[in-house]
C-alpha cells in the first residue's frame, strides 16, 4: 500500500483516477438536474444516469459484484417501477408546475446536513482502515456475496419490500385517480357529462 501510494501523488494523478473523478462529476450533475427538473419522465430518465454513473464508480474500484447489483437492481428494477408508476398515475409527460412545493431551502438545507452526516460516518468508520493491495480483491464476487449472505441477509431481504410497497402505491394512486375522474365527469355541471349522458340517450333512441 506504501508502495503503490508513493509512485505517485495528487500531482501526478493515474488514469482510473481521473476517469473515478469525471464519472463522479457527471453522476453529481444526474442527480442535481433530477432533483430539479419540473418533468417526472425527464427525472426518471437522469436517476438512470446517475445510477449507472454510480455503477461505472464501483468497478473503477473493483467491486465488480457490486456494480452489476446497482445495475439489475436499482437501475434494471427501481427506475422501472418508478417509470410503471408514472405511467400507471398518467402523469404529465411535459412540464410539472406542482412538482415544485416552493420549500427548496428547506429541502437544501436538510440534503446539505444528511449528506454531512454521511461523510462524517464514513469518514469515521474507514478512518483506519487500509486495504491490501496484494491480497484477495475485497469486492470481489466470492467475497461480496459471502459476506452478503452470511451477515446481511435479513436487510438484504428487507431491501426488496421496497419494490412491493412501491408497486402497491402506485396502484393504489392510480385508483385514486380514477374514481376522482369518474366522480368529475359525473356531476351535472360538467360538459362531460352530458355529453356521455347524450351519447347514451341516441344509443337508446338507435335501439
Amino acid at each position: 500500500m506504501t508502495l503503490a501510494a508513493g509512485s505517485h501523488g495528487f500531482l501526478s494523478p493515474t488514469g482510473v483516477e481521473i476517469a473515478f473523478l469525471l464519472v463522479g462529476l457527471v453522476t453529481l450533475g444526474a442527480a442535481v438536474i433530477t432533483v430539479t427538473t419540473r418533468r417526472l419522465v425527464h427525472a426518471a430518465l437522469w436517476l438512470v444516469v446517475a445510477l449507472g454513473g454510480l455503477a461505472v464508480e464501483y468497478l473503477l474500484l473493483t467491486a465488480e459484484f457490486i456494480a452489476w447489483v446497482q445495475v439489475l437492481i436499482y437501475v434494471g428494477a427501481v427506475v422501472v417501477l418508478i417509470l410503471f408508476g408514472l405511467m400507471l398515475t398518467r402523469a404529465p409527460i411535459g412540464r410539472s408546475p406542482d412538482a415544485d412545493s416552493g420549500n427548496r431551502w428547506a429541502a437544501l438545507t436538510v440534503a446539505t446536513a444528511s449528506a454531512a452526516a454521511l461523510v462524517w460516518v464514513v469518514v469515521d468508520a474507514f478512518r483506519t482502515t487500509w486495504i491490501d493491495l496484494d491480497g484477495p480483491a475485497a469486492g470481489s464476487t466470492a467475497v461480496t456475496g459471502a459476506s452478503l449472505f452470511q451477515n446481511w441477509v435479513l436487510p438484504f431481504e428487507a431491501l426488496s419490500v421496497l419494490l412491493l410497497a412501491a408497486l402497491v402505491g402506485a396502484i393504489v394512486l392510480s385508483r385514486k385517480a380514477k374514481a376522482a375522474r369518474a366522480d368529475e365527469a359525473s356531476q351535472p355541471g360538467n360538459p362531460q357529462a352530458g355529453t356521455s349522458q347524450s351519447g347514451t340517450s341516441q344509443t337508446g333512441g338507435a335501439r
